[in-house]
């Protein structure tokens, strides 16, 4: 009954967060010149603070209209060039002759949408073209497409990578690194042309046994029958996935913001503040990050099941007994890809050696074409989004991509 009961929450809250959103609108008209203006900007912050403090399961859009490259702004356009009934290949084409090194980067799977990623598009498109998983809402998924587990996840990887062809490039963003992985152990060992060059693995549970979170913790404190019968809702009907069985986003966004409860809580007491004291552009910023990290979607339980099971509880990868389809997955198969591995010294999700024992696994690659990279000051969302992200680590993967070409 979990997501019946949040469900029918919503359907109570969503109607009260519109009016207070509708009742601020309103407000806002007479701030300028209010009667008693300390009290109606006080209200007013209350009203918007509520009226923007609920979930949605509406995809963001990620908004990127133009690039700057070569001292001009340069027109982009989304396209999805291939679609399964779990996931579409996005391709952020930009309206210009160049030809620059195609990179696909592996979004997580993990209760939020591609869109998480806007930071980490926007930037690796100054110099490449861009393409990028883009995961369906599985209550969005109607039961006859089937199930989705971790063998359809990687074999999602393998079949976009073969849609860019030889000489490509990916990046693969926290929990699909072990996807990446996977997937390019296979391609290697099949000799595929479509093989990418380089394999950027960022902030991902290669290994969850070193350094382990308080994630990687709880996984090993249960058993996955009490994962299953407390993490798994089913679907209601009046939704297109009606019926499905699936790891609700809200649980996800309820665990993750746990983790950090008191910085989430001062996070939206500053932003009544803000708004009290009409500091618009801080209450802004706020407002994008909380919209979007409010935006949740829901996983398959097949595959978030099978990723607990697999990756956290027994390690699969990292002890050498990971199967795909019935083959095991073979790391020491990868000799012409170049791996880059990148972790955040402050990283709460995955703890630091978890990517880098990708490098021990990769065995038969030679030291030219393997890199580690430990970034300082950073957790777990700035290896891939923010300034450090922007200045820093992307300029080391842009020069492992130049190097792999």
């Amino acid at each position: 009954m979990i997501y019946q009961i949040n469900q029918a929450k919503a359907d109570v809250m969503d109607p009260l967060r519109k009016l207070a959103r509708t009742t601020s609108a309103l407000v806002r008209t007479v701030l300028p010149h209010p009667p008693h203006g300390i009290l109606l900007r006080h209200y007013n912050a209350a009203l918007e603070v509520f009226g923007y403090s609920g979930t949605t399961h509406d995809r963001p859009s990620f908004g990127i209209d133009t690039i700057a490259q070569d001292n001009e702004l340069v027109k982009v356009t989304e396209e999805t060039v291939f679609a399964t009934p779990f996931a579409g290949l996005l391709h952020f084409k930009k309206d210009s002759e160049r030809k620059q090194p195609k990179v696909l980067v592996v979004s997580p799977l993990s209760g939020h949408f591609a869109t998480l990623l806007r930071n980490t598009v926007e930037t690796l498109l100054r110099d490449h073209d861009v393409y990028i998983t883009d995961w369906t809402n599985a209550r969005d998924i109607p039961v006859s497409a089937g199930t989705f587990g971790f063998d359809e996840y990687v074999e999602h990887v393998i079949k976009f990578l073969e849609h860019l062809g030889p000489r490509s490039h990916v990046v693969g963003v926290c929990q699909p690194t072990v996807a990446v992985l996977a997937a390019v152990s296979v391609m290697s060992e099949d000799n595929n042309p479509a093989t990418p060059r380089s394999m950027t693995l960022m902030a991902g549970p290669i290994d969850t046994r070193r350094n382990p979170t308080r994630v990687n913790k709880l996984a090993k404190t249960k058993t996955i029958g009490w994962f299953e019968s407390k993490m798994i809702g089913i679907v209601p009907w009046r939704f297109k996935g009606g019926g499905r069985r699936v790891y609700p986003g809200f649980v996800q966004l309820t665990a993750f913001m746990s983790m950090n409860l008191e910085r989430h809580i001062g996070a939206h007491i500053k932003q009544f503040r803000a708004i009290a004291t009409e500091d618009y552009g801080t209450a802004e910023t706020h407002r994008n990050f909380y919209d979007e990290y409010l935006a949740v979607m829901d996983l398959p339980a097949e595959f978030y099941l099978e990723t607990v099971e697999r990756i956290f509880m027994k390690h699969e990868l990292a002890v050498g007994e990971l199967m795909y389809k019935g083959r095991k997955v073979r790391p020491d198969m990868i000799k012409k890809t170049f791996l880059f591995t990148v972790e955040g010294e402050r990283d709460d999700i995955c703890g630091l050696g978890q990517t880098a024992a990708a490098l021990d696994l990769c065995s038969n690659l030679r030291p030219l074409l393997k890199r580690h990279h430990i970034q300082t000051g950073v957790g777990h969302y700035g290896v891939f989004s923010g300034r450090r992200w922007q200045n820093e680590i992307y300029p080391l993967v842009r020069e492992v991509i130049q190097f792999a070409v």
